[in-house]
């Protein structure tokens, strides 16, 4: 996929519109699912972004709406954001001023591990491994920008 692009201002990176693709593996089942749709990164009250996802998701056949909010919030410096549920609670770190960065999430007797890489200007990915009792999961995202003629 190229070298790494590394992103002095996280959130001027972010803002706008992306097109999202995430294959999801069920590592243990060998069951394999499909999220396509869109995340907007848009101005946040009192700073930051609200991420959105919309979308639609397909598990063993079955095409159903999905969506998510989280909330990007400055950081300890403009690479950086501290990462938050809609709600508020903490959800990881983000750091991509070396264009990669790996973040925790422990979530009851689960494990989050996200891998975050940016390859350009206009296209990043992420991969988040979950592992627990009842979890092993593989999900992969794609983010590539929308162009405002798009």
């Amino acid at each position: 996929m190229g070298e790494l692009w590394p992103v002095p201002d996280v959130l001027a990176y972010l803002a706008g519109r992306w097109r999202t693709e995430r294959s999801v593996r069920d590592l243990a089942g060998g069951l394999e699912g499909r999220f396509e749709g869109l995340t907007s990164f848009d101005a946040l009250d009192g700073g930051g972004l609200t991420g959105r996802e919309s979308g639609a998701f397909t598990w063993q056949g079955v095409t159903r709406p999905a969506e998510r909010t989280l909330r990007y919030e400055p950081g300890g410096g403009p690479g950086r954001v501290d990462v938050r549920f809609a709600d508020g609670r903490p959800f990881h770190g983000l750091d991509l001023t070396s264009g990669h960065h790996v973040a925790d999430h422990p979530c009851a007797a689960d494990l989050y591990r996200g891998e975050f890489t940016v390859r350009g200007p206009d296209r990043w990915r992420t991969v988040w491994r979950v592992g627990g009792p009842a979890k092993d999961l593989l999900l992969t995202t794609d983010y590539l920008r929308e162009t405002p003629d798009a």
